[in-house]
Order: C-alpha cells, then structure tokens, then sequence
C-alpha cells in the first residue's frame, strides 16, 4: 500500500471498491474508512487501528435513501434532529438490519450511522454502492487526526490512499444520541452541544458514567484520545503549582482556553481561544495535543473548560485522555 496523499475522489472510490481502505475527512476528524458491508473490510479497520472488536463502528451514509436500501430508519425524533443538523456532526444510534455485519455492531442490535458534512467525502459516498465504516484514522486511543498529515504520520502505508480535504472544520467527534429507549440518550458529547438537540427534541438522557464494559457506539470507553506523556486536567492554576514541583518549566506544556499561565514558557502553552470562543477552541484542540505531545517535555496540564456547549465535548475529551489506563481497558479505541 502507499500512503499517497491527494484529491482524486475517483481513485478513492476504486481502492474502496477493492477492499482497501482510504482515508477521508469530514468536518469532526479523518476517518479510516471501508466498506461497512465488508467483514473483510472492517476487519481491516480494526486491525489497522488496533481496536478491539467489541467497540462498533459508525456507518457514513451520503443521504436517507442509502439507509432504506438496508431496511435502516430514523425514528421520528432522531428525523427531527436529522432535519436541523445533517449532514453534520452528528451520529443516531438505531436498531440495526440483518444486512448490516455484525462486526460493525460489535454483535449489538444496534447500529450507529451518520452523515458527514465534507464535499469530498459526500461526493465519495454518493458514488458507492455502500457505506463507509470509518473510526478516527489513528492508532487506537490516541489523540485523533484533524489534517491529512496527521494520518500520514500515524498510518503510514497502512491505507492505499489519502483524500485531502483541508483542515477540519468541528475538530471533534460526532456526538452521539442513541434512540434505542423511549427517550433519547446522549451517548457521546461531541460537535452537536447538549443544548442545540434538546432545542428540537426535548430532554435527552445523559452519558453514562465511567467504564462501558459493551459499548453500542464509539468513544464510551474511560480512557480514549490518550497523549504518550501524562495529562493532568482539571484547575489549571493549581494543577500547574503542583507540577513545578516535580519538574522544570520547560518541561511541561499546557493547554488552556484564554489565559496564559504563570510559570511556564510561551512556547510551551497552547492557548486555543484567546477570544474565548468555544467552537475555536474545539477546533484547535486535537492540534494542540499533537503538538504538545510531540514536545520533549514530562507532562501536559490542560485546563477545565466552561461546563456549557462545545466546553462539555472538550472536557470529556481531556477526561479521558487523562483516565489512568485500567487492565479492562485494553486498547481502547
């Protein structure tokens, strides 16, 4: 295989058609994509990232009619929603078709499925005659990729082809509402806020908790989106104070929302928002966890964001990239 990097949609089509699998942007983050009625294919994804098998995968669809031809529907609240946000980051947990391989549902009766907000991808997907299973392209757990560098770097020659398209422009997964229960759970914090879904469809129940021993969507593990050196988040003020006592300013990094913290070097702070603006924030912060992990430094300390809209999507992801690694963890993805 060759990491060859471009815009050739017609060239993506064909390794995709092939059982090879091609990296695609959309507005969250790059995907490593497949054919999703492959389990040759998907086994692919999974062995490429890493990832355990019992954490299914999202289905990318290029519009309604493509989920009818696999006896798939969107309940009546998740129409709603699909109405207002996609394409977009957002990602509906449904009851899944017996056309559907059970390696993508990691064996749940459920099926994740969305529509992505790209041109290149929209277009690739309307020339398919399947959807496209397509997690993060990164190794498992680790921080996920927002450039077409980025998986370069990480994938090397693992896929056959790069789509290129730009920089992301969410910057963060999907988030996730499941509809599997009479009322909707949000399973996931991500691109869509909290605020927006329950706008149009009322109260939604919240994540679950901690540790998700069976997942029926991605990114409910404790630990995911982990840097190589360790991430202490929380109060940045006084997470800071502690770590200049066990290490030199120069080697700790730090990622905040608007403020410059004391202490530590300029070219080791990663301010993602000076402006204080939650969606530029959100954007920048996979970037900046790449580049702060590839500092030669001891530690990341990243601040608490606000509570409140896109602050929810960046805080669970620090959390977890900050989560000790448990042995039930395995190598989450």
């Amino acid at each position: 295989m060759s990491n060859s990097i471009g815009s050739d949609i017609q060239r993506a089509a064909e390794c995709l058609r092939a059982g090879d699998l091609v990296a695609i942007p959309t507005e969250t983050v790059y995907g490593l994509a497949g054919n999703g009625l492959s389990e040759e294919a998907v086994l692919k994804i999974y062995q490429v990232k890493n990832r355990p098998q019992f954490n299914p995968l999202i289905l990318h669809f290029a519009n309604y009619q493509q989920l009818t031809k696999l006896n798939l529907e969107l309940p009546p609240k998740a129409q709603a929603l699909a109405a207002r946000f996609s394409p977009g980051p957002l990602t509906y947990v449904i009851p899944a078709s017996s056309q559907i391989p059970a390696i993508v549902t990691a064996g749940t009766p459920a099926v994740a499925i969305r529509f992505p907000n790209h041109p290149l991808t929209l277009e690739l997907l309307q020339q398919l005659e399947f959807p496209l299973a397509a997690p993060s392209a990164n190794p498992s757990g680790y921080v996920s990729p927002t450039t077409a560098a980025h998986v370069a770097t990480q994938l090397g020659d693992k896929v056959s082809y790069i789509l290129d398209g730009g920089d992301c422009q969410v910057g963060l997964e999907s988030t996730i509402v499941s509809f599997l229960e009479e009322q909707p759970r949000l399973l996931r914090y991500g691109g869509i806020s909290l605020e927006a879904i329950e706008a149009v469809i009322g109260p939604v129940s919240l994540p679950p908790e901690g540790y998700v021993d069976n997942p029926v969507a991605p990114g409910m593990l404790a630990r995911h989106y982990a840097t190589r050196h360790p991430l202490k988040f929380g109060k940045i003020a006084d997470l800071t104070v502690e770590a200049l006592k066990n290490y030199a300013p120069h080697q700790i990094a730090t990622i905040s929302f608007q403020k410059e913290v004391p202490g530590i070097p300029d070219t080791n702070q990663f301010i993602l928002s000076p402006n204080g603006d939650l969606p530029e924030a959100a954007r920048r912060l996979f970037s900046a966890l790449r580049l702060a992990d590839s500092m030669n430094i001891a530690v990341i300390v990243a601040e608490r964001f606000p509570d409140e809209g896109l602050g929810r999507a960046i805080n669970d992801r620090l959390q977890r990239a900050a989560t000790p690694l448990k042995t039930t963890d395995l190598t989450p993805g």
